[in-house]
């Protein structure tokens, strides 16, 4: 690999890493009027935690936008080497696996993002959106996973932690294994994000949300 190549690459990774690190759901929250979200319910950054404020729009919009923000980080960073690779040069042998290491590090800035001194959200819907620019079946599939174990369970975190753990397992076998490290990687990122989450599954503590005490 060319240091030309490598810095392409490495220059890519930076950017899918700052687009993941735009803390959107701290921004909405301060934009209107619900404050520090950070010191609302479990603290976290993200939509499950802005939901519980009672403004349901504002976690459907940090859902989207954590969302989107996988998705623009693999297909930015995917056209920033294309480019480079066509019209200046390079091993075009790299350019299509630029999405596996652009997703991974759009997740990482989600989680560890540098403007909150690397105390981010907990990475499901950024991890998402990565798979749906990735894998667009896995993205399906794991989707898919979550609405059948939330509605089995109530649990948000079950939910999330086991249809993202089946994800490397259906990248193997539908995708390849450059999709299925990938996500792995990430599996094992956001299910360590979830360790209180899994305490208190094994402690039989963890929150169900109900229709008789959602938000509203």
């Amino acid at each position: 690999m060319s240091l030309f190549s490598l810095s392409v690459i490495l220059t890519s990774c930076l950017f899918s890493y700052l687009m993941g690190s735009i803390p959107f759901g701290l921004i909405l929250g301060k934009i209107f009027g619900v404050g520090d979200i950070r010191n609302i319910g479990s603290g976290n950054i993200g939509a499950t935690n802005m939901l519980r404020t009672g403004r349901k729009g504002l976690a459907a919009a940090t859902l989207l936008l954590d969302f989107a923000k996988g998705i623009i980080g693999v297909a930015v960073a995917q056209g920033f080497c294309d480019y480079f690779y066509m019209y200046r040069g390079g091993d075009f042998m790299i350019a299509p696996s630029i999405m596996y290491p652009a997703g991974l590090a759009a997740v990482v800035g989600h989680i560890y993002p540098v403007w909150l001194k690397f105390k981010g959200g907990k990475g499901v819907a950024t991890t998402l959106g990565v798979f749906f620019a990735t894998s667009p079946l896995i993205g399906i599939l794991t989707c898919m996973g979550w609405a059948v174990i939330f509605y089995l369970t109530r649990i948000s975190s079950l939910a999330a932690i086991g249809s993202i753990a089946c994800a490397p397992v259906l990248g193997y076998l539908y995708v390849n294994q450059k999709f299925a490290v990938m996500a792995f990687l990430l599996a094992v990122i956001v299910i360590a994000k979830h360790k209180d989450n899994i305490r208190r599954l094994r402690e039989g503590g963890e929150t169900k949300w109900e229709k008789d005490n959602d938000p509203s």
